[in-house]
């Protein structure tokens, strides 16, 4: 059965990069293993905070890939210890959150038991860019020139 692109109105062009970044979403599945709150700090800045008990910042690793924020854990054996019973996890676990572009990760840090990772938002802007119209036979051959010299 053929899928279906949410992305394939020929009005939508240049998107394929968003789609083939929902589709590594739909990969990565709904584990809500560790659980997770993203807060609006202001309008400039958000901040996600990561329940991880039991991990100590040698045990935790953050990487920004491309437009992924990825944090990944995985605490050391721990085989000095006998356990009666044991309901704190201690399960390695990968989170990636998708960035927009011109998203900033600002830093992170440990506080009992929870990782706060800062984000700043881009400060919105409306460009407008006035498209000059050549009378015909005037226009550069586009495959000859860099897309930045397009526009006149």
């Amino acid at each position: 059965m053929p899928r279906v692109s949410m992305f394939n109105s020929p009005l939508l062009l240049g998107f394929d990069h968003f789609e083939h970044m929902l589709e590594q979403l739909a990969k990565s599945g709904g584990d809500g293993y560790p659980p997770y709150n993203i807060e609006h700090v202001s309008d400039f800045r958000l901040q996600i905070t990561l329940a991880v008990a039991g991990f100590f910042e040698e045990d935790l690793k953050i990487t920004l890939e491309t437009n992924q924020l990825i944090i990944h854990g995985k605490q050391k054996e721990d085989t000095g210890r006998a356990y009666l019973h044991r309901g704190i996890a201690a399960r390695q676990f990968q989170k990636k959150f998708v960035l927009a572009e011109g998203v900033e990760v600002a830093g992170a840090e440990m506080d009992n038991g929870l990782l706060h990772i800062d984000l700043l938002l881009p400060e919105q802007t409306k460009d407008v860019t006035q498209i000059k119209i050549n009378s015909k036979g005037s226009r550069k051959d586009l495959k000859t020139i860099a897309p930045s010299e397009v526009i006149d």
